[in-house]
């Protein structure tokens, strides 16, 4: 069974800033930190122009040395993008096959509450294993990253 993995935090500007804002802004801006045993990334390769267009790939370089392939999948302006992260290269190897991850947007009061969630497929007994430990790693780092995300959309 794939975990569902999501947080998600309510920022006070609109649905269309926050759709707006998020899907451009560089991995690197809101995913600077490690948070257990998951990396920061370090760097973003082979995307050609603005991220905006489903069918668009790049490669993700992570602070532990490994890679992912990132695909975007869907773009409906202003209530989600998805993505799909494949080719999961260092040491999330062993325990990942592949992410289906989606941003969703919507009105909350005066603001804006958006949600980052993860479909995780685990590779074999090892990852199903490890998924427990893996959430709760994941939800540190996500919140982190909602943090982060705050202080580029709120000025």
């Amino acid at each position: 069974m794939a975990p569902e993995l999501a947080a998600s935090r309510t920022y006070p500007v609109t649905v269309e800033r926050a759709f707006d804002v998020t899907l451009p802004t560089p991995l690197t801006d809101l995913f600077s930190r490690r948070y257990a045993a998951i990396p920061a990334i370090r760097e973003v390769r082979d995307q050609a122009g603005e991220w905006a267009t489903a069918g668009q790939t790049r490669t993700i370089r992570l602070a532990d040395g490994g890679s992912i392939r990132e695909t975007l999948t869907a773009v409906d302006r202003p209530d989600r993008f998805a993505y799909r992260l494949s080719d999961i290269s260092g040491p999330m190897k062993p325990l990942v096959t592949g992410v289906e991850g989606r941003w969703l947007f919507e009105p909350a009061g005066d603001g804006a509450r958006v949600t980052w969630a993860w479909t995780v497929q685990p590779r074999g007994p090892l990852g199903r294993a490890a998924m427990p430990v893996f959430a709760r790693m994941w939800r540190g780092y996500a919140r982190q990253a909602l943090e982060e995300l705050e202080h580029i959309l709120v000025p």
